[in-house]
Order: structure tokens, then C-alpha cells, then sequence
């Protein structure tokens, strides 16, 4: 694995500072059923790094001291941690939105037979990837046959009410490209997506969040391999806009990794960036009695694959949240 950090740290991007924390991001274990080609975590079946129990509970207790709205919870497939489906009830006991970034395939593992149902039960945003509406695409980054995987499992998220008008049970799907380029138009991209997959499929969602790729660890190595970090790079660059910085979801999220450190986004994290100005690694307890509000953010060139053209982030294209 070629290390990319020491491509990235020496950067020009803007500084910026941090608004009001409305958003926790926790990273629950590096341990996955899937290994993608684009995976900024390096996730697989064989990690082995998961959360313990006393970092765990935590969790709820951040969430009440810093009054914070919504728990995002990401993985590997955060499903696997043993805890998860605890952790999501006493969030959602605290009147906490959360979101699962679930990678669908997780719905027919050995012992998650009623997962979607659980996460119907209370009322759990589903943030589920799927990389193109083709099997051919879709197999060739995550596997053979887990697209017609995929495919199952919204179907079944369909029956429960997820994606459906007025159910209030909310299912986003993602895009990620497959090369060094930018995502498409999410707009359009997301028409297509509701067209293909309501007429092969009947299949219904929200919204299709189009992600840029991070030069980062899996994908990044890749780039060097290919001998097209710096490729990418440019065209990361020359399509900055400074007008989705407003947007930026490091502003108002904070990244907590297995062990229970802080970060600025999930990006800084995978590169053990820590967050900015801090003498030693915060940790989720610091939460229970310090703000991160106001204080700068870590910055690397990897931050101009959140700005460039239309921008991404966690919730999408920052463009379209900004307007």
C-alpha cells in the first residue's frame, strides 16, 4: 500500500474553521463483508479493529452533553459491530436522528436476517451504496454478485416503506465513480437512477448522493501505482470552487475513529490527521466537557476532492446544499 499522506500535507487549500457540532460520525470497526476498490478505509472481511464497550457507551452520553442531533454511524459495515443495534436504540431513546451507512449485502449476513426490519422499527435513515444501476459496473467494484445482492435488499427496504412517499423512512443511495474522474451532475444522475431502477426493477429511494473518490489509501495507492496521483490531483484542483466551502460537513461534524479519537471529517481520519490545534489526540470523553465549535480545521489537499465542481461530502454534492 503507497502511503499518500506525505503527497498531501503540504497544501494550499483555504483555512477554515468549524460552526456549531450538530453531527457525530462514528466509526465503528474497520471490519467489512465487502472489500471495494474505491474504499477510503481499506475495509475488509479479515480487519479485525472494532469498538470496545467502554468506548461505546460514550457515545450516548456525548450526544445528550453536546445536544447533538444526529448520529451517523459508518464502518467497515457498522452492522458487524456486536453493540450496533444498542447504540442505535439509546440514540434514537434521546431523540437522536440516525443514519446507518449500510452497504446493502449486509442485509442477508449470517444473523442480520432482521436487520432491515430493526432499522424500520426505529425509523433509522439508510445511507446505502450503490455505485451505478449496471450489474457489470457494480460487480466489478464490489464483487460478483453483489449487485443482484444490492437489488434484493432495496427491494426488500421497498416493503418495509423505506424510500416510499410519506413512510418517513428515509433511504439514500450512493455513486462513486470508478476511475480517477469527477462524479457526474447529481441531479441528473439521480434521474437516471430513479428511471433505471423503477423501470427494471420497481424499485424507489430519496435522494443519490454523487461522491467524489478521495485520493486517499485504497484509491489513492491505486493512483500511484497507476501513476496518476498527480493527474488527479490537478483535476481536483482545477475545478475548485470556493463558494462550497459554506457547505464543507466538516463545519458541523466531528469524525470519532474505533478507538474513540476525534477528527475533523472521516477523510482526516484515515490519515491520522488529528484536529487542528490540539497538543495531543482528543478523545470522544473530551466531548463531555469541551465544544470543538469555532476551532480551525485540519486542512491536506485531499480537501480540494470535497470543493471541486459541484463538491461531496457525506450528505452529497455541496452545491446543491448550499443553494
Amino acid at each position: 500500500m503507497h502511503a499518500t499522506l506525505p503527497l498531501l500535507e503540504a497544501s494550499d487549500f483555504p483555512a477554515i474553521r468549524r460552526g456549531a457540532l450538530t453531527t457525530l460520525q462514528v466509526n465503528l470497526g474497520y471490519r467489512c463483508n465487502q472489500s471495494c476498490a474505491h474504499c477510503h478505509v481499506n475495509a475488509g472481511p479479515h480487519r479485525k479493529e472494532m469498538m470496545d464497550a467502554d468506548t461505546l457507551v460514550l457515545i450516548p452520553r456525548v450526544l445528550a452533553a453536546r445536544s447533538i442531533t444526529t448520529l451517523d454511524l459508518t464502518g467497515g459495515a457498522p452492522e458487524l459491530h456486536p453493540d450496533f443495534r444498542a447504540l442505535v436504540a439509546a440514540a434514537r431513546d434521546l431523540g437522536v436522528h440516525v443514519i446507518d451507512r449500510c452497504n446493502l449485502t449486509i442485509l442477508f449476513e449470517p444473523g442480520q436476517e432482521d436487520l432491515a426490519e430493526f432499522l424500520a422499527e426505529h425509523r433509522v435513515e439508510i445511507v446505502a451504496s450503490l455505485p451505478c444501476y449496471s450489474a457489470d459496473n457494480v460487480d466489478r467494484q464490489r464483487g460478483k454478485g453483489v449487485f443482484d445482492k444490492s437489488i434484493a435488499a432495496l427491494l426488500k427496504l421497498n416493503a418495509l416503506g423505506y424510500g416510499r412517499p410519506d413512510s418517513g423512512l428515509v433511504l439514500n443511495l450512493v455513486y462513486n465513480p470508478q476511475g480517477p474522474g469527477l462524479p457526474p451532475d447529481q441531479a441528473k444522475l439521480e434521474a437516471a437512477y430513479k428511471r433505471e431502477l423503477s423501470a427494471r426493477f420497481g424499485i424507489a429511494f430519496d435522494h443519490l448522493y454523487a461522491l467524489a473518490n478521495m485520493p486517499i489509501n485504497r484509491f489513492g495507492s491505486w493512483l500511484i501505482s497507476k501513476g496518476q496521483f498527480n493527474d488527479y490531483m490537478r483535476l481536483l484542483k482545477d475545478n475548485y470552487r470556493a463558494e462550497n466551502l459554506k457547505a464543507l460537513m466538516c463545519r458541523s461534524l466531528v469524525s470519532v475513529d474505533w478507538q474513540g479519537y476525534l477528527y475533523d471529517c472521516d477523510f482526516n481520519q484515515q490519515l491520522g490527521l488529528p484536529l487542528a490545534g490540539e497538543r495531543r489526540r482528543a478523545h470522544l470523553r473530551d466531548l463531555l466537557r469541551e465544544d470543538v465549535a469555532d476551532r480551525p480545521i485540519c486542512v491536506a489537499d485531499h480537501c480540494y476532492g470535497c470543493t471541486a465542481s459541484q463538491g461531496s461530502s457525506c450528505g452529497g454534492a455541496l452545491a446543491t446544499r448550499a443553494a
